[in-house]
């Protein structure tokens, strides 16, 4: 039976006792984590290291599969770019796009949404205007739901969800909860040909920035979802065929909380990680250690004598002596490639993998 979408706000209690409890505890963890973040010196060090993860962990939803050796070493060298690590450094840059315009322009828009999908694909297809986009049943090729079908359907529903996310008046409730709503919505309208699930993923990221629960995007529920992948298209399902909201709400909302509790922890090691450094590196090599070294570091799981260059503004001999002079001191591990070296923060790497 084909599943009418309904226009924005549903017609279901979305506050019921369970639900607004798992919000509370939710936001706690959320706001948590948005002051746990602020104990980093450098913003674009968590950016930088947590959207490639969420990158990674995000297209692998979609069968898009890649290492962290793969993909760190695709942000050195043009050669290791393959297909799947091109489609991750896509989303990676797509997200950081979304961001820096929900800070300049402080809207999520039907046109901001479009551009997001575009970084993605690489394409201006925009919204769907041919029939025949099903979704189907990856290991029995059923169709499981069928989106609509008309590009004027589309657009209105569209227009809907951009209204319901901008203007709070219009439907005064819980964030969270209205985050859980959104995805839903955007899933189930499925405007694009292509990467509807990964563009959902980042407008969830920047409707908590938006919303001021975050003020950075580092809470990313893709790695929640794979580990749960079964339920999420389940829940999604039994919205649609028998109006089972309360169950989907509650799994976004402990995909918030069990997702901030584990990025605390991360940005904890990456916090003592660097504190050791910082006075390990001070204390041994006092003549080239630097605040921007140090980021450098961090921000760059793999780094190079070019990112060094760049981000100390010094010569490349001075940036060779520097890395050498750390790797020899165990800092970081020295790697060849060709004719080119490049150096690993091997304890930053473990705790990305933990």
């Amino acid at each position: 039976m084909a599943y009418n979408i309904a226009l924005l706000p549903p017609q279901f209690d979305l506050e019921s006792k369970a639900i607004l409890k798992k919000a509370a505890s939710a936001h706690r963890y959320l706001a948590e984590l948005k002051g746990v973040a602020t104990s980093i010196p450098n913003e674009s060090i968590l950016i930088s290291t947590l959207v490639l993860q969420e990158a990674r962990d995000s297209s692998a939803i979609e069968n898009i599969i890649t290492t962290e050796d793969e993909l760190f070493r695709a942000e050195l060298f043009e050669e290791f770019v393959g297909p799947a690590q091109k489609e991750v450094q896509n989303y990676a840059k797509a997200l950081r796009f979304g961001f820096e315009k929900i800070r300049t322009q402080g809207l999520l828009t039907q046109n901001l949404i479009l551009d997001i999908q575009q970084h993605l694909e690489e394409n201006r297809a925009g919204f769907r205007k041919l029939p025949g986009t099903t979704l189907k049943n990856q290991q029995t090729g059923d169709v499981v739901y069928t989106p609509p079908q008309d590009y004027d359907a589309i657009v209105s529903l569209m227009d809907n969800l951009e209204k319901i996310i901008n203007d709070d008046d219009s439907w005064p409730l819980d964030y969270l909860i209205k985050m859980a709503v959104l995805h839903f919505q955007f899933e189930s309208i499925h405007p694009f040909y292509d990467g509807n699930g990964r563009t959902g993923r980042i407008i969830n990221i920047l409707y908590l920035v938006n919303k001021g629960l975050l003020d950075l995007p580092i809470l990313y529920l893709s790695r929640y979802i794979i580990r749960h992948k079964s339920d999420y298209y389940r829940l999604l399902q039994a919205v649609r065929d028998q109006n089972a909201w309360e169950p989907w709400v509650l799994y976004m909302l402990e995909g918030v909380e069990q997702t901030a509790r584990g990025t605390i922890q991360t940005i904890e090691h990456i916090r003592r990680l660097m504190l050791s450094y910082k006075h390990q590196i001070r204390k041994q090599f006092p003549k080239i250690y630097s605040q921007d070294l140090l980021n450098n570091l961090f921000r760059h799981p793999y780094t190079k004598i070019e990112f060094v260059m760049h981000d100390l503004h010094v010569s490349r001999p001075t940036a060779t002596q520097y890395l050498d002079k750390l790797s020899e001191a165990g800092f970081l591990d020295k790697m060849k490639k060709g004719r080119s070296n490049y150096y690993v923060n091997a304890p930053l790497l473990k705790v990305f993998l933990a």
